[in-house]
Parts: structure tokens; sequence; C-alpha cells
């Protein structure tokens, strides 16, 4: 289900089916959906193009949470439309970070030693 529902959150959001042209003129990244058990809640994990203002985008993402719900919904065969939770995709800057360490003198002689 959590990756049913980011692909419906990246239409929607691609789209701009959302009545809000700040929200429409981001280019927003759904990289994780992680759904709770109980189906009810859905926090996706985003980042916004180049990472750039995060805050502005998570201040939309929340001031349109609502009609993003709506939204996500009408693709769903669910009993209730999960409340949507939105943080912050760190994927990107932790592999980053691997790819620094990795191509570090020491480590890659450690690896290949």
């Amino acid at each position: 289900m959590s990756e049913v529902i980011r692909r419906q959150l990246s239409d929607v959001l691609m789209r701009g089916d959302v009545h809000d042209p700040e929200l429409n003129r981001l280019s927003i990244t759904v990289g994780e959906v992680r759904v709770s058990p109980d189906l009810k809640v859905a926090t996706a994990y985003v980042v916004p193009l180049g990472g750039q203002k995060a805050d502005d985008m998570f201040a939309l993402l929340d001031r349109n949470k609502g009609e993003l719900r709506r939204a996500v919904s009408k693709g769903l065969t669910l009993k209730f439309a999960p409340e949507l939770r939105f943080r912050l995709d760190e994927t990107f800057d932790n592999l980053d970070e691997a790819r620094r360490l990795f191509s570090d003198d020491t480590v890659r002689r450690d690896v290949e030693g």
C-alpha cells in the first residue's frame, strides 16, 4: 500500500491537482511513503527539487494537507483516506556522504585490502 500511495501522491503533485498555485510551482520528489499498520497514517518522505526551500515546501504541504488527502484517496481502494504527514527525505544526503566516505583513500585501501 505504501508504494501505491507514494505513486498517487507523486502524480497529484506532478499534475498540480491542488488548487494552490504556490504549491503547484514547486517540484517535489516523494522518495518513500510509510504507512501505519492500521493504514490510517501515511508518512511521506519528500524533498524539493535541488533540496532548497524545504521550510516553504512543508508550509505549503501542511496548508494543503486536506486537499492532498482527498486527491490521493481518489485513487485508493481503502475504507478510510489515510492522514498525510510529511517528513524530509534525507536519503539523498546519506548517499552523498557514503560516496564521500568511499572515495577517501584510507577507506578505499581498507575496502580493497
